[in-house]
Parts: C-alpha cells; sequence; structure tokens
C-alpha cells in the first residue's frame, strides 16, 4: 500500500468521479485509475462499485476512507511539525547552566533568543558543572556552560571556550571595607574577613578556597552552603564579603558594595559544551550561536 494509493482513493471517493478525481490530484485519469486498482489488488477487495455515471464506496471501501483520511491527515500533521522545527518556530533547547551564569550571563542572551525564536520552549537546569557534564553524557542536555578545566575531564564532549571572566569581592556597604579601605583588594587581604561560602560542587567555591590556601591560609566561614541569590542575600545583610563573578556584582549590585581584586586577581573561563558524538538540534544550535556572538 503506497501513501500516493491513498490520495487517489480519497479524492476518487470524495469526487465520486475517476476523470474529476485525476483533475484533483494532478494526475492522468488511466493512471489514477491504474493505481486505485492496484491498491484493490493489494487489499483483496474491490473498492468501488463502478457504474457508468455512478461511482459508489463498497463496503470495503466504506471501511477504509476514514482510515485513509486519518493517515493523510497524520502525514501532514508530522510535514508541519518538521517544517515548524527547521524553520525554528517551534521545539525546545535544553540548556545547562552554573547558578552564576545563570545571574549574570544568560538573561540578556535568553531575552534575545526568545524575542528572536518566541516557539522555541527554553528549559534551564542549574547545577554545579560535574553535574552539568554527567547530564550532557547522558543526554539529558541539549547544550551546557561550565566552568574549565572540567572537574572530569571527557573525550565525549566538546568545549568551546566563551570568556574569561573576572571575580571581584562583594560586601555590605554598611560593613568595614575590606582590604583596610583600599581601592583594590588582594587574596591575602581575605584573611581575616568573614566569608560567606556557596554549597559544595559550586566552582566558586573550589576556586576561591584553594586561592585562599594558595596564599597560606584557610579562610574563615561565617555562613556557607547557599545558593547564588542565599550568598548575595547573606552579604547585603552584613554576614560576610563573597567572592563572586563581575557580572553577577554588576546585575545584583543594589544594597552590595563592589571591590575589584587587585592584580593578578581571581578569573574563570567560561565554556560552552556539547556532546561530540550528536549534533545539537537546530535551535540548540541557533542558541549557541548567539551564545558565541554574544
Amino acid at each position: 500500500m503506497q501513501f500516493q494509493q491513498l490520495q487517489y482513493f480519497v479524492a476518487v471517493a470524495e469526487t465520486r468521479h475517476f476523470t474529476r478525481a485525476a483533475d484533483l490530484v494532478h494526475v492522468a485519469q488511466p493512471s489514477l485509475s491504474q493505481q486505485i486498482k492496484a491498491l484493490e489488488r493489494e487489499l483483496g477487495a474491490d473498492l468501488f462499485q463502478r457504474a457508468r455515471g455512478n461511482i459508489t464506496l463498497t463496503d470495503a471501501g466504506e471501511a477504509l476512507l476514514p482510515l485513509a483520511r486519518r493517515i493523510l491527515a497524520d502525514a501532514d500533521t508530522a510535514r508541519h511539525e518538521v517544517q515548524e522545527l527547521v524553520q525554528l518556530r517551534s521545539g525546545r533547547v535544553r540548556l545547562g547552566a552554573t547558578p552564576s551564569l545563570c545571574t549574570g550571563l544568560l538573561p540578556d542572551v535568553l531575552r534575545a533568543f526568545h524575542d528572536r525564536y518566541p516557539g522555541i520552549r527554553l528549559l534551564i537546569e542549574e547545577g554545579g558543572s560535574h553535574d552539568l557534564v554527567r547530564e550532557l553524557a547522558r543526554g539529558a542536555l541539549d547544550l551546557a556552560l561550565v566552568v574549565l578545566p572540567l572537574p572530569t575531564p571527557s573525550p565525549a564532549l566538546t568545549t568551546v571556550e566563551l570568556l574569561r571572566e573576572d571575580l571581584v569581592v562583594v560586601s555590605s556597604p554598611d560593613a568595614p571595607k575590606p582590604g583596610r579601605g583600599a581601592r583594590t583588594v588582594q587574596v591575602c587581604d581575605l584573611e581575616g574577613e568573614r566569608l560567606v561560602m556557596f554549597r559544595h560542587g559550586y566552582d566558586l567555591r573550589e576556586l576561591t578556597v584553594a586561592a585562599c590556601r594558595a596564599e597560606g591560609f584557610e579562610p574563615d566561614f561565617a555562613v556557607e552552603g547557599g545558593e547564588m541569590d542565599a550568598v548575595l542575600g547573606f552579604v547585603r545583610a552584613g554576614l560576610g564579603v563573597a567572592v563572586v563573578p563581575r557580572m553577577v556584582a554588576a546585575r545584583s549590585g543594589r544594597g552590595l558594595r563592589v571591590t575589584p581584586l587587585a592584580r593578578p586577581g581571581l578569573h574563570r573561563t567560561i565554556a560552552l559544551a556539547h556532546r561530540s558524538d550528536v549534533a545539537p538540534p537546530r535551535a540548540a544550535r541557533e542558541l549557541q550561536r548567539m551564545l558565541l556572538e554574544r
């Protein structure tokens, strides 16, 4: 049974005339008649009672007609859905990102993407780089924004460096300025400061703790275990200072004092990652392009 045969059958059933049906589907009448006969042979039953000037459906034809219409309608729906995806009018993108990037980098890019492709659903998963790499590997994400170097390098992933971001120290305007009031602070100036620290698994936690230890001291935590919004809230409340990305500080600066770190400072490298063995969907590739061109 061929798809084209079902089209011809429905056309004859609706027009009750072979010549008019042939005109409707833009095919020669003898060709249409041959295809209908081939379909009848395939099914082992006549579909039409053919009397001069009077074409009617047999019982077999009556049974086939609603099924044929449904098959043709489903095919049209499938064609439409694929075209929608190809033309970026529908679909989804599953993007993973660290919480700080969700706060700092993504809002503007996602707004621009949504304005251009309002039919694409954006599914965002927040997590540390380790968790995001695992989700990418099992196919739960199309793309992920991660911090380099990866905690566990994986040859199954392709990473493209996106940006190198400075880290800054944030504190409450009502608290003494860190670094004894200097315009910039060094990591060694954080010795003796009470730090508001992220939960385990946060890339920023590992980076800050490693920098303090490299200067020969263990950081003193006033409170730890928070996500980005909680950490910023605790700093505003005067519980301590925190080391955060510059973009996050710029977006959340109300109620916060921002102090740069003196050279060489602290930095982190952000990369866009996807599986090497599977090409991201069209919509994900478009978001990838917008992120790389930002």
